[in-house]
């Protein structure tokens, strides 16, 4: 399970345990600009109760691209579900860490690989799209021993075609606390989130429409 500390991947995460897996979670500190994501991680690892919380340094920000890793700003205070792909895509960002997590899969001997990619709510992102999900999953069943052997892999994608209420409504039938996640593109300093960036406007939103109150507008850790 690649976990960001996001409510997207946390919720996966949850489905998952839902399901009867067992969770491996792996982090991956890319270059991003700040650390209340990687802080996030951990404590939605800890509640999850995760078999194993893997961290891995994959240092994107060296090829630059993406103001994510600080090669450029972050766009603020726009309609997140404009065209185009944002500033803040991070090049092959997810074909690197589903490859990364692929790996770990490998050794583990495990063939379920897990994504929070959502492309509904904002489908600027060509590497959420069904379409590559897909394909990853035939990559992986090519490029390894598992899959040339006769196993394959399945890469689950649970929200991809929801809406983000639908995805808190669903954490908060599990008993999800948000609070915990971290979503923001800008937090502040103290880690509270913007409330203006793409992601926190998208999330703002999704609790709107869901009827519900974020519980990580008063959460001292903040949170997007």
């Amino acid at each position: 399970m690649l976990l960001s500390g996001g409510l997207d991947s946390y919720t996966t995460a949850a489905i998952a345990q839902a399901e009867g897996f067992v969770v491996f979670a792996l982090t991956v500190r890319y270059g991003q600009l700040h650390a209340c994501e990687l802080d996030a991680a951990r404590r939605v690892a800890r509640a999850l109760d995760v078999a194993r919380h893997l961290e891995l340094d994959v240092d994107l920000a060296a090829f630059g691209g993406s103001a994510l890793t600080g090669d450029g700003d972050i766009p603020m205070d726009q309609p997140p579900d404009r065209d185009g792909v944002p500033s803040t895509y991070v090049p092959a960002r997810n074909t690197v860490l589903l490859s990364l997590a692929l790996g770990w899969g490998e050794a583990l001997g495990a063939t379920d690989l897990f994504i929070g990619v959502n492309a509904l709510d904002y489908s600027g992102y060509p590497d959420c799209r069904p379409e590559f999900i897909a394909a990853f999953a035939r990559l992986a069943t090519l490029a390894t021993k598992t899959g040339v052997e006769g196993a394959g892999f399945k890469v689950h994608a649970p929200l991809i075609r929801w809406s983000k209420a639908e995805i808190i409504t669903k954490g908060h039938a599990l008993g999800l606390d948000y609070g915990l996640t971290h979503s923001c593109y800008l937090p502040t300093p103290d880690g509270r989130s913007c409330g203006r960036c793409d992601s926190c406007q998208l999330r703002a939103r999704g609790f709107a429409q869901a009827g519900l109150v974020d519980p990580a507008l008063t959460a001292a850790s903040g949170g997007g």
